[in-house]
């Protein structure tokens, strides 16, 4: 039998202190509310408590936040790269690699009006903090604002990558291959501060084009040193038989299967003044300063799960050798590249690739540096798109040293595998 005190404990148990307390809250938040004026009664309805505001979640790409009055935004996305890479060399010991190729943050939305936005990128693994060059942990990639004035024409500041060769462009999760060309790599201009602009335009009929344009620092991103001098790119893209489907010109293998012949043709031209780094914006520090100049063009065509692109790189300098007081060299990489690509998507998003790689050094550096060839086949199983994918390509690497140089491996296989995950 319950006694008087076991009553009380059952009655006064948190439960019921809740909702007690809660009885009394609103009870004072009424009082309170009776002493108010309309005025100030008015202004509560019109602007109710912070506390009791949450923002909008929003799931897409990437997981998005939107404030309650509608004027922040915050989209959160993340993509891991795991990688292992087979070396079976001519003459020397064969070599295996495991590493996090790529683990990136990003972030984006708009402040205050939707014509306002921001792209901010952070990478985390040592290779894509470029340590070996830089020897500092080179986390920030971008940092933009820009500002949509009108339907056709949009302006930005801050640090991103520069309006350069297509495969540049294009997101390192949006490729078929595991990787960029060596072209790519060698003769791209990369990331840099600056302001930039794009107007896009259609002309006649589904006849579009696109004009980018770009001043920046011309010494690469996070490189904070006084510049004298500038480095200038402009682009222009045409278009001829209309816009790509979902912007499929930004990413590779036809995985929209365009339902009629889509084309793009890409030229750009960058001129880099007093730039102290071997490719520019990229590379080594030079041990003096150097004028050079980059020309692109590049062309896509896609079609019913086809897709084919080429890119022509060239670089071009007056004096590309540089040295320092002990007679050392380093040297700009002048010269011409070329790249063509080919692919297959199935129905089942299983897509067979082909790539041909060609890099051609200069007069002057040809001591120096070898002509390299890449044969390359590609096989990519798309799960989720290019945000979920398994990836290998096999390629035979060809180099012709233009002076023999003993002990090089002239022929060497590279097997590649890797696995794309990102929201």
């Amino acid at each position: 039998m319950l006694t008087y005190e076991d009553n009380m404990s059952k009655l006064f148990s948190i439960p019921t202190q809740a909702l007690i307390f809660l009885y009394f809250a609103a009870f004072l938040s009424a009082k309170a509310q009776d002493t108010l004026s309309v005025e100030e009664n008015q202004l509560m309805i019109a602007a109710p408590s912070q506390f009791t505001q949450v923002p909008y979640v929003t799931f897409g790409k990437g997981v998005g936040l939107v404030s309650p009055d509608s004027i922040f935004s915050l989209n959160i996305r993340f993509r891991i790269q795991n990688r292992a890479v087979f070396n079976f060399k001519e003459k020397s010991h064969n070599t295996i690699e495991g590493k996090v190729r790529r683990l990136r943050l990003r972030f984006d939305g708009f402040v205050y009006s939707p014509k306002i936005s921001y792209v901010i990128q952070l990478s985390f693994t040592p290779e894509d903090m470029d340590w070996e060059r830089t020897q500092f942990p080179n986390i920030l990639r971008d940092a933009m604002v820009f500002y949509q004035v009108n339907d056709n024409l949009t302006l930005g500041a801050g640090q991103t990558k520069l309006p350069g060769n297509r495969q540049r462009v294009n997101s390192s999760g949006d490729l078929q291959f595991v990787d960029r060309s060596i072209v790519n790599a060698t003769l791209n201009v990369d990331r840099d501060f600056g302001v930039q602009a794009k107007y896009t335009r259609r002309l006649v009929n589904d006849f579009h084009y696109v004009l980018l344009g770009a001043i920046s620092t011309g010494q690469g991103r996070n490189f904070y040193r006084a510049v004298s001098e500038l480095s200038y790119t402009g682009r222009l893209e045409l278009l001829p038989f209309g816009m790509f489907e979902a912007f499929g010109d930004y990413f590779e293998g036809d995985l929209m299967r365009e339902k009629t012949p889509k084309l793009s043709i890409g030229m750009t031209v960058n001129q880099n003044y007093n730039t102290l780094r071997t490719g520019g914006q990229i590379g080594e520090l030079l041990y003096q300063p150097r004028d050079m100049a980059t020309y692109m063009s590049d062309w896509l065509f896609k079609y019913r799960g086809f897709a084919f692109a080429s890119e022509f790189l060239y670089r071009t300098t007056d004096n590309p050798l540089t040295f320092n007081e002990e007679n050392d060299i380093r040297y700009v990489f002048k010269g011409l590249g070329q790249n063509y690509q080919a692919s297959y998507i199935l129905p089942n998003d299983l897509e067979f690739a082909g790539r041909y790689t060609r890099l051609d050094p200069g007069e002057r550096i040809r001591q120096y540096e070898p002509s390299v060839q890449h044969f390359t086949a590609g096989l990519t199983k798309y799960i989720r798109g290019h945000r979920l994918k398994l990836q290998s390509d096999l390629t035979y690497e060809l180099l012709q040293p233009h002076m023999e140089i003993a002990g090089s491996d002239r022929n060497t296989f590279i097997l590649r595998f890797q696995v794309e995950l990102g929201i």
